[in-house]
């Protein structure tokens, strides 16, 4: 019997599988090509994308529907440059993207110039680690990078993986870390933490991204409800309490009109609970809302506070779901926000963002939000569509409306949608875009006409770089570099196979996105907006 000889490349891709990992999406070049029949061989499917950029994205939106970490796969010198951006997007949204690049042999790039750079020296600053595979410690490099990725505060890692190291010989791996167990609060600070939860007359949670990664999205909707504490989340954290309960305040982050009426709430209160709250996501505005010396403030979080955008009187560095349930223990309910506060800001934040606009942004976010299944998988470009999309879509559950919170880059809704897709082909997935940011992954619409899933693009046709054209007027400076020719994106979709339609009311829209969700293949509709149709409305 003939026994197989693993290559490095089979060693690294098996361990991939074994984590999880179904999907990886790239651009092939020559020094990745054995990469890439070792991830096929192993059972990971690859996609080829248009660009890496997008690549990564799509990566990303698989990892947020199956919860394993994304692959992406760049070639040497300009294509892993091409991936600079999704890699700093994972570093500061958090997500564990093993990034694989091809590269010359050592030896050779010492008297071969061609495409050659550092890699690793680009990588560093932007990833938790860097490492160069080897044949004989191709496992040992695939399990530190895996864990690496994925705990703590999750992010990218990068493997170098030389051409000839990719073909030789390796010996398979064995050796697996344990996973590490929930760590919860104790002694003295806990019995503090207690106390100041029995006493709190008016307290509130702020819950961010940690919570998606410690699954402890339950624990969280017990103890609000236990205790009558109204929860504010982050963006990327929204739907951990479902957006229709009474106790949740939806998101925040970018919008000064939701800020209006959630900061002042938060200066109220008695108690400030963070659960898993990253401010990386949150605008200036949230820097030191509260003086920890005057109010109590217990921040439980996955990494130590370097960013000093808050302090806080008791710091847990633990599992949010062990810490909520240590701190829940043995302290009684009571009632809490005994004035009808709850109830009026609920109110005033649905007055502030109102769903009955006959069109305009608005009309269109809230019409689709109608039409739609509540289990939609929504992504969202940057933009001011987002702000504004961000406060007005409902999550009934988490990671259901993905987006770059963190970098806030351009041109990751498309990708996003198009990876989600083919990780929940049986889900309504629906991307918004500005007309900017479309016609920065156009070419990707090729990638969603092969993969044949019946993925809607929502496009918000305003020919404007609506957000920082709105600031430059605030700022009254001249209107320039942020104006641009109108498109007929219905057609784009349709030239690259898909359907598309052009609307310009909500009857209409309803019409096109009911078409779409059972239509064969993707769907591009063009909703025409008004220029400055966002004014006073993020």
């Amino acid at each position: 019997m003939t026994k197989t000889i693993l290559r490095a490349a089979d060693v690294l891709a098996q361990r991939l599988y074994e984590a999880g990992c179904r999907h990886a999406f790239g651009m092939p070049g020559g020094e990745v090509l054995t990469l890439i029949d070792a991830l096929e061989k192993a059972g990971i499917t690859f996609t080829l994308a248009r660009h890496e950029n997008a690549a990564g994205f799509m990566a990303e939106g698989v990892h947020h529907v199956d919860d394993a970490p994304a692959i992406l796969v760049a070639t040497v010198g300009p294509g892993a440059m091409n991936g600079v951006n999704v890699v700093a997007n994972a570093e500061q949204d958090r997500v564990p993207l093993i990034v694989l690049s091809g590269c010359v042999d050592a030896a050779e790039a010492e008297s071969y110039t061609h495409q050659v750079l550092d890699h690793r020296a680009v990588f560093a600053p932007i990833t938790k680690a860097t490492f160069t595979l080897d044949a004989a410690a191709a496992g040992v490099i695939t399990e530190k990078a895996l864990g690496i990725a994925t705990e703590g505060r999750q992010g990218p890692v990068h493997i170098d993986v030389p051409i000839s190291v990719a073909d030789a010989p390796a010996a398979p791996f064995d050796m697996r870390r344990a996973d590490a167990s929930p760590v919860a609060p104790t002694g003295v600070d806990l019995a503090t933490a207690r106390a100041w939860l029995a006493n709190a007359q008016r307290p509130v949670m702020i819950v961010g991204l940690d919570v998606l990664q410690d699954r402890s999205a339950e624990t969280v909707r017990s103890f609000a409800e236990r205790h009558n504490v109204p929860v504010i989340t982050t963006y990327k954290a929204k739907g951990v309490l479902p957006e229709d309960h009474s106790l949740c305040l939806g998101g925040a982050g970018l919008s000064p009109l939701a800020d209006r009426h959630l900061l002042p709430f938060v200066e109220s209160a008695d108690l400030v609970i963070c659960v898993g709250y990253d401010p990386i996501e949150m605008r200036p505005g949230w820097q030191n809302v509260w003086d920890p010396a005057s109010v109590n403030v217990i921040d439980i979080h996955a990494a130590p506070n370097h960013h000093f955008m808050h302090q806080a009187g008791l710091s847990f560095l633990a599992d949010t779901g062990a810490a909520l349930s240590a701190l829940c223990d043995g302290v009684a309910p009571q009632d809490t926000w005994q004035g009808g506060e709850i109830t009026a800001i609920k109110d005033a934040l649905k007055s502030a963002f109102p769903e009955d606009d006959e069109w305009g942004p608005a009309g269109v976010i809230a019409e689709c939000r109608a039409v739609l299944p509540s289990d939609t998988i929504a992504t969202v470009d940057s933009g001011a569509h987002r702000i504004l999309l961000s406060q007005m879509w409902e999550c009934a559950a988490p990671k259901t409306l993905l987006q770059s919170s963190g970098l806030c880059t351009m041109g990751c809704a498309v990708p996003l949608a198009i990876g989600a897709k083919i990780a929940a082909p049986e889900k309504t997935v629906v991307s918004f875009s500005g007309d900017a940011g479309f016609l920065m992954v156009a070419g990707e619409m090729s990638t969603a006409a092969e993969l044949g899933h019946n993925t809607i693009f929502v496009v918000f046709v305003d020919q404007s770089l609506a957000l920082i054209e709105l600031k430059q007027r605030q700022r009254q400076l001249t209107n320039k570099g942020v104006d641009f020719m109108g498109h007929d994106y219905a057609a784009i979709g349709k030239a690259f196979g898909g359907n598309g339609a052009t609307v310009t009311n909500r009857s209409d829209l309803r019409a096109a996105l009911t078409a779409a969700m059972t239509a064969d293949g993707f769907t591009v509709i063009a909703a025409v907006i008004d220029r400055q149709a966002y004014d006073g409305r993020i």
